[in-house]
């Protein structure tokens, strides 16, 4: 504990520097974190050449991958950000140090082995560094090429102090400001954190590699690298070897026999199939982290970051992209209210024009011209404006679809982001009103239906009693007692002919997939008795409520 306080001490004491450095002593000050003394001819030069945003980023950089991860998460929230802080943000590049490991001993540890009767090759010098992470190669015994992604030491530890210390950040920044308070910064770091201690856990990689191969474990348009299980930990990921091309690489694809108009329409498919079909995608698809194998597949690396999709959220999601094809403004404002973790819009009118804004421009512009990022920053100004406070996800969501966008149009120009999403609007209309469906949605509301009479409450049960038995008073005259009685008891038989009308429907669904000799015209008798009991409980109920 006392090793941990000190540890935050003195990382404490590197952000003050860092700070003061750039030019936020008044800051300090303010926070009571630092004497406002007179800034030093260097940092003179700073404060003076370089604008504030710039020098944020710059404080950012220097103080390391925590808060350049930080800085590259909020780089995405233009709903959170100005404009111009949101351009600095996006440059934020890892200051990355290659670091001397022992792989042999580091293997020897981990796993208790000797790393040489598993393990034929290994590569003394990393493929790759990252600020979490080095990748080598290496060849196990039986001649599998594999990686094997090394944590670097203590970087688990940095990071624990790093977010401590950006907890009391944001405390301080919520009691001095306003502003922290009302952008609900303590949700975003709390989100930011869960993100990053899933994304430094290797096993957690692990899990998200076998998770995608389970789902696409029947595409033949990607592949999924196998996963050693015997060489991973939480320090360690051991993964297939793929030699494969860069994706933005188009003479590389040329020169064996890709199309890469192909290719890019490929990629965007899997990437909106990983969201539609399984709520559960890449969360960084850029260049860098997409190959093409030499028979045409599509492999996407490290999974360290994916963005997950909860079963009714993604129902809402789909609701949205359907309105969103048909033009219905009113139908995305309710969905995006569903979706919202909350919100304060000023002017419901005014939030369904910037909806309906944003849907003349995407059917005003031809499909292949349409600018994904300028769309994406349209929605997320209209997010904005009308104070949504939308799920992470959606953003990750969002950020995902600009990036591999983005790298399929460097391929291919004439990149269509709203043709490749058709196939799959087909799809939820179609799932939408296939009888599986409504089968399944009738049934599960006639179930909530039943609960919610089995659970009226007591009281309302106790009122009807004594309308019944005429014992019903209240301390003031009300003429119109026995018209509410007679109002309720109609409820009630209306909504008995619902519920019966209801269960006639799903019967009748049910009925309509199973096979019978007894036909008229090709169809089951019993179908249409069903039908025209139906007809006759509707033309009951609406001659009821007519009368009413």
């Amino acid at each position: 504990m006392f090793d941990k306080q000190q540890r935050k001490l003195k990382r404490s004491a590197k952000l003050i520097s860092i700070f003061s450095k750039y030019g936020f002593k008044d800051i300090l000050a303010r926070m009571n974190l630092a004497k406002n003394n007179e800034p030093s001819i260097d940092e003179n030069e700073i404060i003076f050449t370089n604008s504030v945003y710039e020098r944020i980023r710059m404080a950012i950089e220097e103080l390391g991958p925590t808060f350049v991860k930080l800085g590259q998460t909020f780089s995405t929230r233009e709903d959170l950000l100005p404009p111009e802080l949101i351009i600095e943000l996006q440059k934020l590049q890892d200051k990355v140090e290659e670091v001397d490991l022992n792989l042999e001993e580091i293997l020897e540890q981990e796993f208790n082995i000797s790393p040489y009767e598993h393990f034929s090759e290994i590569q003394k010098k990393p493929m790759a560094t990252a600020s979490i992470a080095q990748v080598y190669k290496a060849v196990l015994n039986d001649g599998s090429e594999v990686i094997l992604k090394v944590k670097k030491p203590n970087v688990q530890e940095n990071i624990q102090d790093d977010l401590l210390l950006i907890h009391d950040l944001v405390k301080v920044i919520t009691t001095y400001s306003e502003m922290g308070e009302r952008l609900n910064l303590k949700s975003a770091i709390s989100t930011f954190e869960k993100s990053l201690l899933e994304e430094i856990s290797l096993t957690n990689e692990k899990n998200n590699i076998q998770q995608f191969a389970l789902n696409f474990k029947n595409n033949k348009e990607t592949y999924v690298p196998k996963v050693y299980e015997e060489f991973c930990s939480n320090n360690i990921l051991c993964m297939e070897f793929v030699d494969g091309i860069k994706i933005t690489n188009k003479e590389a694809l040329l020169e064996n026999g890709i199309d890469p108009v192909k290719i890019s329409e490929v990629g965007l498919r899997v990437f909106v199939s990983q969201i539609l079909d399984y709520g559960f995608f890449h969360a960084d698809p850029h260049a860098g982290n997409i190959l093409v194998k030499k028979d045409g597949k599509v492999v996407f690396i490290d999974f360290g970051a994916v963005g997950t999709i909860q079963p009714n959220e993604k129902e809402i999601l789909e609701q949205m992209i359907v309105a969103f094809v048909s033009k219905n403004a009113p139908k995305i404002v309710m969905s995006l209210k569903k979706m919202a973790v909350s919100y304060e819009i000023p002017d419901d009118k005014a939030f369904l024009n910037n909806v309906e804004e944003v849907l003349n421009f995407v059917h005003s512009t031809s499909l292949e011209k349409i600018d994904v990022p300028v769309l994406v920053g349209k929605m997320v100004n209209t997010l904005k404006i009308n104070r949504l406070n939308m799920p992470d996800y959606l953003y990750l969501l969002l950020k995902g679809i600009s990036l591999i966008e983005g790298v399929g149009r460097s391929i291919n120009p004439d990149l269509d982001v709203v043709k490749s999403l058709q196939p799959f609007t087909k799809k939820i209309l179609f799932n939408k009103i296939s009888p599986k469906k409504l089968v399944k949605s009738g049934s599960q509301k006639l179930m909530a239906l039943s609960e919610n009479m089995e659970e009226i409450p007591k009281e309302l049960r106790s009122l009807l009693q004594k309308l019944d038995e005429n014992k019903f008073t209240v301390a003031t005259e009300n003429k119109s007692i026995e018209k509410t009685h007679q109002l309720i008891k109609s409820s009630m038989v209306n909504l008995i002919l619902a519920m019966v009308l209801c269960a006639n429907i799903i019967s009748t669904a049910i009925i309509w997939n199973v096979e019978s000799s007894n036909n008229v015209g090709g169809i089951p008798v019993l179908i249409i008795t069903s039908l025209l009991f139906s007809i006759f409980l509707v033309l009951a109920l609406f001659l009821r409520l007519m009368k009413r």
